[in-house]
C-alpha cells in the first residue's frame, strides 16, 4: 500500500486540464482543474465484478482535494445513455453550479460536456455525486476534501472511507429496483410503532431496498482494502456515507474515536465508541492506532457491514468481527446531530423570522412519499424566503421510516428548542419525530430540500425553497 499522501503526489500528476468558463468568479484565484469522465465501466469490489457507471472508470471516484478559498474548476463529460450532472453535496456554492436537473442547470446529455466552475468557500468533508435519477446507487460518487490552511493538526495521518450499500450489477440495476418499488410497493412495516429507541435510534425499518453488498472505498468486507500504519499514530477518520438506502453505525473495536466534525463543521469534541450515519452525513473522527484493526460501517436495520483494515507491522486484525459487530447493533450510537458547534461557527441567536413545516408522509398510492401533500416538482414555484433573514425549518416526520434530510446551498443549525446544536447540511429524521434546524438567508437561488434516500427523492420527497 502506498500512503495517502504519495497517492495524491501520484494523482496529481494524471489531472487533465478543464476548459474555464467565459465569466469566472471576481475573485477567483488559481484553479484547481480536474475532469469527471462519466461512463459505463467494469469494477472489481474485491472478488466480484460488476459493470456500473463511475466517474474516471473508478468507484469512488478519484479523491478531489483542495483549499478553503480556492477555485475548483471541474469539467464533466458524459460517455453515458442517460444525462447526468453532479452535485457538490455540502458546498455552498452558486445556485447554477449546484448539478440538480431542471432546477439549477439542464442535466449534461451523452456526448456532451459542463464545466463547473467556483470557489470553495469551507474547509471540511465532503462530497460530490449525480443527481440525476437513482444514478447514486451505481457508483457516480467521490470524495472532496477541503483543507484549511489554519488549521491546527493534531492527528498524523487522515483516511477517507467512502461508505456505500452496493446493487448494480448484480443482476438487477437500480432502475429496476424502483421500478419494482413502484410496481410492488415496499415490505410491510413493523408492526406496533416505530420502535425508537436510544440503542435503535431510527426505528424498526431499516431501508426498502435488500442489498447484496456493503462496501467501504468499493470493497467488500470479505477482501477489505488495507492501510498500513504505524503503531501509536493517530488518524483522522474522514468518513462519508454515500450510501442510497442505508444507514451505517461505524466503530473501532477496543477503540473510542474522538468526534471533531460533522458535515464540515467542527463540534466540540466528544468520545463515542460508534457513531450512526444517514444517507449524506459525514463524520471526522481521531481514533489511535495501537494494533492491527478494522473499521467496521454496520448497516442499520439489515444484516450485513462493510470493513477496511487498518494493519500495524503486517499484523492480522485481533478482533472477531461477527461478535463485534453483534455487539455494535446492541450499542447507542452518538446522532453527530446532538453535538455542540463550537463558538466559531454557532449562529448568532435570533428569533426566525419565517418558519416552513415540512410534513413527511409515505408511502402513500403504491410507492410515493410527499412533502405536505405534494410530490416534488422543480417546474411549480419553491417556498419563497427573502433574503438576509433567519428562517427555520420544522421537519415533520409522520411516517413509520427515517428520512436523512439534506438542504443544498446552505449549512443549517440543528436546533434543540432555542438551544443550537451541531452545524449540518444533512440531519436524521427518525420516524414520529420532528427535528427543526435554522439558517439564515444568505445565497440567493432556487435551493432543493430533500431525503436523501435515493428512492424516497424520486418517488417525490423534496421542495425547495426560491428566494424573492
Amino acid at each position: 500500500m502506498i500512503g495517502r499522501r504519495e497517492f495524491l503526489v501520484m494523482s496529481a500528476a494524471g489531472v487533465a486540464v478543464a476548459c474555464s468558463k467565459s465569466q469566472p468568479p471576481p475573485s477567483a484565484t488559481t484553479p484547481n482543474d480536474v475532469t469527471l469522465a462519466a461512463g459505463e465501466t467494469d469494477i472489481d469490489l474485491g472478488g466480484v465484478t460488476v459493470h456500473t457507471w463511475a466517474y474516471g472508470n473508478q468507484v469512488p471516484a478519484r479523491e478531489i482535494r483542495v483549499k478553503k478559498g480556492d477555485r475548483l474548476r471541474a469539467e464533466l463529460t458524459n460517455a453515458m445513455p442517460q444525462d447526468v450532472t453532479v452535485h457538490w453535496h455540502g458546498i455552498a456554492i452558486v445556485n447554477d453550479m449546484d448539478g440538480v436537473p431542471d432546477l439549477t442547470q439542464a442535466a449534461v446529455p451523452n456526448g456532451q460536456k459542463f464545466t463547473y466552475d467556483f470557489l470553495v468557500p469551507d474547509a471540511g468533508t465532503y462530497w460530490f455525486h449525480s443527481h440525476v435519477g437513482t444514478q447514486l446507487d451505481r457508483g457516480l460518487y467521490g470524495p472532496l476534501i477541503v483543507e484549511d490552511a489554519g488549521e491546527k493538526a493534531d492527528y498524523d495521518d487522515e483516511l477517507v472511507l467512502v461508505l456505500d450499500d452496493w446493487i448494480d450489477g448484480t443482476g438487477t440495476n437500480p432502475d429496476q429496483v424502483l421500478e419494482n418499488l413502484r410496481k410492488t410497493g415496499m415490505k410491510p412495516m413493523a408492526p406496533g410503532g416505530p420502535g425508537v429507541t436510544p440503542t435503535s435510534p431510527l426505528g424498526e425499518d431499516g431501508g426498502d431496498v435488500t442489498y447484496p453488498h456493503f462496501v467501504i472505498n468499493g470493497r467488500v468486507p470479505a477482501d477489505p482494502q488495507v492501510v498500513d500504519y504505524r503503531a501509536g499514530q493517530r488518524i483522522r477518520l474522514r468518513v462519508i456515507n454515500a450510501g442510497s438506502d442505508t444507514a451505517f453505525r461505524v466503530a473501532v473495536p477496543n477503540t473510542t474515536m474522538k468526534v471533531i466534525q460533522t458535515d464540515g463543521y467542527p463540534v466540540v469534541p466528544v468520545q463515542a465508541n460508534s457513531v450512526i450515519l444517514g444517507m449524506g452525513e459525514r463524520v471526522d473522527a481521531i481514533v489511535a492506532v495501537t494494533e492491527s484493526l478494522p473499521v467496521v460501517a454496520v448497516a442499520e436495520g439489515k444484516q450485513g457491514h462493510a470493513q477496511l483494515n487498518m494493519r500495524v507491522n503486517n499484523a492480522t486484525n485481533g478482533a472477531n468481527i461477527d461478535d463485534f459487530v453483534a455487539s455494535v447493533r446492541k450499542q447507542a450510537p452518538l446522532d453527530t446531530a446532538t453535538l455542540s458547534p463550537t463558538p466559531d461557527v454557532t449562529l448568532p441567536a435570533k428569533a426566525p423570522d419565517q418558519v416552513i413545516d415540512a410534513h413527511l408522509t409515505g408511502p402513500v398510492n403504491g410507492y410515493t412519499w410527499p412533502v405536505n401533500g405534494k410530490l416534488y416538482d422543480p417546474k411549480t414555484s419553491g417556498v419563497p424566503v427573502k433574503p438576509n433573514q433567519r428562517v427555520r425549518i420544522r421537519f415533520v416526520n409522520e411516517s413509520m421510516m427515517f428520512h436523512p434530510f439534506h438542504f443544498h446551498g446552505h449549512t443549517f443549525q440543528v436546533m434543540n428548542g432555542n438551544a443550537p446544536r451541531a452545524r449540518k447540511d444533512t440531519v436524521l429524521v427518525p420516524p414520529k419525530q420532528t427535528v427543526e434546524v435554522e439558517f439564515d438567508t444568505n445565497n440567493p437561488g432556487k435551493w432543493i430540500s430533500h431525503c436523501h434516500n435515493t428512492y424516497h427523492l424520486e418517488a417525490g420527497m423534496a421542495f425547495f425553497v426560491e428566494y424573492v
